[in-house]
């Protein structure tokens, strides 16, 4: 333990020029832990808070842009969503996509032969669905059944199609295609 007697018998002997020394380096030692225990803690603290603060008005900036936009979100998602098909299982999509190509082969006067789904294939934001179908017909009405699969507004899309005659110099042709429905879930 520290001896106050002796301490301050010390501090009565010194000049007053050692004692105002003394003073000043007590009183820099004592600003020294007064920055390092309180003030700097305080103002770290305070940098970190102004730094979340443009941090959160940084967020809301671009949610106001976001919010700023909302009407015009909510009239395209209103202009896609005849598209989105919602909770409908795989089954009814793959036979409202046969229905569909078997009346517009109809409408054509088109004459399928064959006509058969040919699997799923799932994209980040939607599905396809595949068919393939043969036909035959004269090459006028298979050009019009393509082009109305193509405009179709269920997105139809010929992946892929192979057109042959049926014989030599007959007026009939034989249609191969592969036909995708795009799905929004």
């Amino acid at each position: 333990m520290i001896d106050v007697k002796r301490f301050y018998s010390f501090f009565l002997n010194l000049s007053k020029r050692e004692r105002l020394i003394l003073y000043v380096a007590a009183g820099f030692i004592s600003l020294t832990i007064l920055d390092r225990l309180i003030v700097n803690p305080v103002l770290s603290k305070m940098r970190s808070l102004d730094e979340g603060i443009k941090q959160e008005i940084t967020r809301i900036k671009r949610d106001l842009h976001i919010l700023a936009q909302k009407d015009r979100i909510i009239k395209e998602s209103k202009k896609y969503a005849r598209y989105s098909i919602e909770d409908t299982p795989e089954e009814e999509i793959t036979t409202s996509l046969l229905k569909e190509i078997e009346n517009l082969a109809n409408e054509n006067s088109v004459y399928l032969i064959d006509i058969k789904p040919s699997g799923i294939k799932e994209e980040t934001v939607y599905s396809k669905y595949f068919v393939k179908i043969s036909c035959e017909a004269q090459m006028e009405q298979i050009i019009n059944f393509m082009y109305n699969i193509e405009k179709s507004s269920n997105l139809l899309n010929i992946e892929q199609y192979n057109i042959t005659p049926k014989s030599e110099g007959s007026s009939i042709a034989q249609c191969s295609m592969v036909i995708s429905r795009a799905v929004i879930p």
